[in-house]
């Protein structure tokens, strides 16, 4: 399923999206496929599955820590491909990692295994849309999302040449800084999502990790909630892992649903 089908089909049903990112191969690549299952299972509507990469510039401690351990467990790209493959999944892919990555595999190649494996879309912290033109290109022709970054500092000028190349939903930083979760979400967070002027989804990540959370990002305007590091610590923890993803996924979820 696109992405542009999937947030079609939850806003005709008054929905927002919860996009769930955890890290492949954390803590081991055999635990993947059951943590996606339990993500879906009890809410998520498109999963945001990272591919490790030794130096995850745009990634807090919690998810700096959870690529380590995918990379300790033996998670690579082929690897990384052939899991997303073997996924029984009926919701969108998005693969979040960076272009050295990309560029190492082979911008071709990297795309069409995207197509293979089933990935819908990319997300790629480390590459400016300025720089991205090579990228963009193979993804249009293989029907792939190229999904770019807003932050509450992007000049007015620069969200539109960014809206400009991107498709499937824009990625607004919630705030400056890296992942992690938060206790707050400021003020700033509604102003970004208000000047990002566009038809194509709103999705905001960075510090989102609970139902309270959610909830006023959805009421500043966001057609889609990004909760990443809230999912890893509960993975680091080993501790009752799927039934505490389930409900966690369960209830942000809940406040997705606006009846």
């Amino acid at each position: 399923m696109r992405l542009a089908e999937k947030f079609n089909e939850l806003k005709n049903r008054n929905e927002t999206a919860l996009l769930a990112y955890v890290c492949a191969g954390d803590p081991d690549i055999d635990s993947t496929p059951r943590i996606v299952e339990s993500l879906i299972r009890s809410g998520a509507d498109i999963i945001e599955l990272g591919l490790p990469f030794s130096d995850p510039v745009a990634d807090g401690p919690t998810i700096q820590a959870a690529s380590e351990r995918a990379l300790s467990a033996g998670m690579n790209p082929d690897r990384y491909f052939e899991l997303v493959a073997n996924l029984d999944v009926q919701i969108p892919l998005v693969c979040m990692t960076y272009y050295n990555l990309i560029y190492k595999r082979g911008i071709e190649r990297f795309v069409k295994d995207c197509v293979s494996s089933g990935i819908g879309g990319l997300i790629i912290p480390d590459l400016p849309a300025e720089e991205s033109n090579d990228l963009a290109n193979c993804c249009s022709q293989e029907g792939v999302d190229l999904i770019f970054l807003v932050a509450p500092v992007t000049t007015d000028e620069r969200i539109e040449m960014i809206l400009s190349k991107t498709s499937g939903f824009v990625y607004i930083v919630s705030r400056l800084g890296v992942t992690g979760t938060r206790s707050d979400v400021t003020a700033a967070t509604s102003d970004i999502i208000s000047r990002v002027r566009t038809d194509i989804p709103k999705a905001v990540g960075f510090g989102i990790s609970n139902a309270e959370q959610a909830a006023k990002i959805i009421d500043a305007g966001a057609d889609g909630v990004i909760v990443g590091s809230a999912f890893v610590d509960i993975i680091a923890s080993g501790d009752n892992v799927e039934k505490r993803l389930e409900d966690l996924t369960t209830e942000i979820k809940a406040v997705c649903r606006r009846d």
